[in-house]
């Protein structure tokens, strides 16, 4: 079973703190657009946020609090991957809470786990399929780097030709970028 974990922990500084995932693109904030394309992609969904969780109430999502906050997405990653192995997940899917664009066939071309996506020159360690048997390895960790952590595992890289795929919502202009897109 595949368990999937959207990312929305960050700061948003350069978005002025607002929650990145309730934004608008028109019909459907960022966080309903990856929903619809996750759904059909895995059993169960979680998001890793800190805050009042009540602000997501209307998604009828798990929300799960970094246990230590400011520790950077690895601290939300461990959380998901907790949360994945108490559902009986084999695998957790994890993609950022401001990548509005997932592929609709993201784990199947992930998989096997471990495996993150390519792009355009990029690598994108947070679009990535995790082995949920990888969180005694990462309890331990002690890097804030996700890229070190995911060398350690043997993280495959897996090109995605689709330009816009992984584009991230960091800031007012992506935003609109995404708006025209939608």
């Amino acid at each position: 079973m595949i368990a999937a974990l959207i990312l929305a922990g960050g700061g948003a500084r350069r978005m002025g703190g607002v929650d990145k995932p309730l934004l608008s693109l028109g019909r459907h904030t960022i966080l309903a657009e990856i929903l619809l394309r996750l759904r059909p992609q895995a059993a169960v969904i979680a998001l890793s946020a800190n805050g009042d969780p009540a602000r997501f109430g209307a998604y009828g999502l798990p929300v799960l609090a970094d246990p230590v906050p400011d520790q950077g997405p690895l601290a939300g990653l461990l959380q998901g991957l907790e949360w994945a192995a108490d559902c009986g997940a084999e695998a957790l899917l994890s993609v950022p809470g401001d990548t509005p664009f997932v592929p609709r066939d993201l784990v199947a071309r992930l998989s096997p786990a471990p495996a993150c996506a390519a792009s355009g020159g990029h690598v994108h360690p947070l679009v990535a399929l995790w082995p949920v048997s990888c969180r005694h390895r990462l309890q331990g960790w002690t890097d804030p780097r996700v890229r070190g952590f995911a060398q350690t595992i043997g993280m495959r890289e897996v090109a995605f030709e689709e330009a816009t795929a992984f584009l991230n919502v960091n800031t007012p202009d992506d935003l609109a970028a995404a708006r025209r897109m939608h």
